[in-house]
């Protein structure tokens, strides 16, 4: 049985170390989980860390120059609106980055803005595998972009359960109710795990 402990239907799956269905996150990327995420997926949902949001900054920059605002809706975008590095990150690494000599502030159009020197470029072009390996997680099939349609999933899951105790506490789980309610999510698992196994072009292909 799917929702007990039947090993004939368990499936391992991979898991993190706290269990989650999808395990912790890569190493050099952090941040902080909302809510029900860090219970279910072992991790909070992908950031990148302070070592490497420089990199990002760099690749930004080696499009164009940009000021600070400019480099933070920069990678939101690239990210697909996943992933906003807050001022507090961008603002210290531009400096940082100044610091180093692998960017300077320059003036154009009246203000100030960042651009890339060539030691910047270098260091990007030695780092170019972290970049893309960052991106790659916010693919349109990555799970993390749809978190929010999971929390729905979750949330029905929810008052399920809320429906289940208020029976529980009314006297009406019987033993005849219970049997026929296992029957009921035996059977919508089995379902949701045939769907699961499908091959993605033909779930694409499905309509809802």
């Amino acid at each position: 049985m799917f929702w007990g402990c039947d090993h004939h239907h368990h499936h391992a799956g991979p898991r993190g170390p706290r269990g989650g269905p999808f395990g912790r996150g890569r190493p050099g990327f952090g941040g902080g989980p909302p809510g029900w995420w860090g219970d279910w997926f072992g991790g909070p949902p992908l950031r990148a860390d302070r070592g490497g949001v420089r990199y990002l900054v760099l690749d930004v920059l080696a499009e164009r120059a940009r000021h600070g605002y400019e480099v933070i809706q920069a990678i939101e975008q690239r990210s697909g609106d996943a992933y906003r590095p807050s001022p507090g990150v961008i603002y210290p690494t531009l400096q940082m980055l100044e610091e180093l000599g692998h960017a300077r502030v320059i003036e154009a159009d009246g203000r100030k803005v960042y651009e890339i020197t060539d030691a910047g470029r270098e260091d990007l072009k030695a780092n170019r595998e972290y970049v893309d390996e960052f991106y790659e997680r916010f693919a349109e099939t990555s799970w993390e972009r749809f978190a929010e349609d999971f929390g729905d999933v979750m949330k029905r899951i929810g008052s399920l359960m809320k429906l289940l105790r208020h029976a529980m506490r009314r006297g009406r789980l019987t033993p005849a109710v219970l049997a026929r309610t296992v029957k009921i999510l035996d059977k919508a698992a089995a379902d949701i795990e045939e769907l699961l196994d499908e091959d993605p072009e033909n779930r694409a292909g499905r309509r809802p």
